[in-house]
């Protein structure tokens, strides 16, 4: 036997000895010869071989066949190599070029790119908040939110008054995804729960070319403590984000007043609420009346925020709000202290966004 190349194939294959024109590939079984006709040539004549001939060709032969093995394997692998690298980077241009992605041929349309995108963004969110998890100091925690010159100190007077809650990333899961279309670009909702039965709510925004945990939304910022506020401590006008309920719904239908009443929620428990504010009373018919009537009316439909695909954490019938607040010396016969009024609604929503978060109904000509 012997190695012969296939001029048909390019493969080597083992075939007896003979004549070459009755001789075929074994990979191919064609001709490897492509057609050119060589006359056969004459064997020599072997001289009688002498006993260390002898022995040293039956040392060698294993030599030549050793050598021929490496020959072929190492041919097989540089093709199966070649063959790799060709895949690997038809699959990178494929990836990098929208215009021919399997993905935007085979779906055609917006739900699977979003996949994609999410898939592609939760590694380094999910990294960011882990790494705010797990920072020892203010300064390593800041590298890890949204905003973080302008967020530092606000951080810092939160973290002074508050408590930073401990959680355990071994028992800390992730549950939910999805994507929101924010005016200003595409966000990461997640949430998370853990051993003690906590649930996070988090968002996270690109910035800077990083996925950035939105701290204010995770916290719910607040200027002050709430309970605090309510008794009297702290600036008489600061900014909140609470939850709101319509009082009286039924009662106050044909009234020009919607009656309010704000609940701070309990971080790690979106279900629960702490201490409610007295009522507030706000003109239907002012800006902050439609803006809190169009949220209202939104959040009964079910009419997701920004896209969102995930459901809502509090009660149905409370809607998220950033506002202001500002707190007054009561009436001489009141019974409370104090009274409260709304200065602005700045948001139906958490988000550090310049957004209302609600369409307001076009003005009657």
């Amino acid at each position: 036997m012997a190695w012969y190349h296939c001029g048909r194939c390019g493969l080597l294959f083992k075939s007896p000895v003979g004549d070459a024109h009755e001789r075929r590939c074994t990979q191919c079984g064609r001709d490897p010869s492509l057609g050119v006709k060589t006359p056969p040539s004459p064997a020599p004549t072997a001289l009688p071989a002498t006993h260390q001939q002898k022995k040293s060709a039956g040392r060698r032969r294993p030599k030549r066949d050793f050598l021929m093995a490496k020959i072929v394997l190492g041919w097989a692998l540089a093709t199966a190599l070649m063959v790799l690298a060709v895949r690997l980077h038809w699959r990178e241009n494929k990836t990098r070029n929208p215009a021919t992605s399997a993905v935007t041929k085979a779906a055609g349309n917006a739900g699977d790119e979003a996949v994609v995108s999410l898939n592609q963004a939760l590694p380094a969110c999910h990294a960011a908040l882990g790494g705010f998890l797990s920072a020892g100091t203010p300064e390593e925690r800041n590298q890890f939110v949204l905003n973080p010159v302008a967020t530092a100190g606000r951080m810092a007077r939160f973290y002074d008054l508050n408590p930073f809650v401990k959680i355990d990333l071994r028992t800390l899961k992730n549950t939910a995804n999805s994507l929101l279309e924010l005016p200003t670009g595409r966000a990461v909702e997640s949430r998370f729960s853990d051993a003690d039965g906590r649930m996070l709510d988090c968002v996270f925004v690109q910035q800077n070319g990083e996925w950035r945990l939105d701290w204010e939304h995770f916290v719910r910022y607040g200027n002050y403590p709430w309970q605090l506020f309510l008794t009297g401590a702290g600036e008489p006008e600061l900014e909140f984000r609470l939850l709101v309920r319509e009082r009286l719904v039924k009662q106050r239908n044909e009234s020009s007043l919607m009656s309010l009443a704000f609940y701070q929620p309990r971080f790690g428990y979106p279900d629960q609420t702490t201490t409610a504010s007295p009522e507030f009373l706000v003109k239907r018919d002012s800006p902050d009346g439609k803006l809190l009537a169009a949220a209202f009316t939104q959040h009964a439909k079910g009419e997701p925020l920004y896209a969102s695909k995930l459901p809502g954490l509090e009660q149905p019938d409370m809607l998220r709000v950033r506002v202001r607040l500002r707190r007054l010396p009561a009436a001489p016969d009141a019974d409370a202290p104090f009274s409260f009024e709304l200065v602005k609604v700045l948001a139906c929503h958490w988000l550090t966004l310049d957004d209302p978060g609600a369409a307001l109904p076009p003005a009657a000509p």
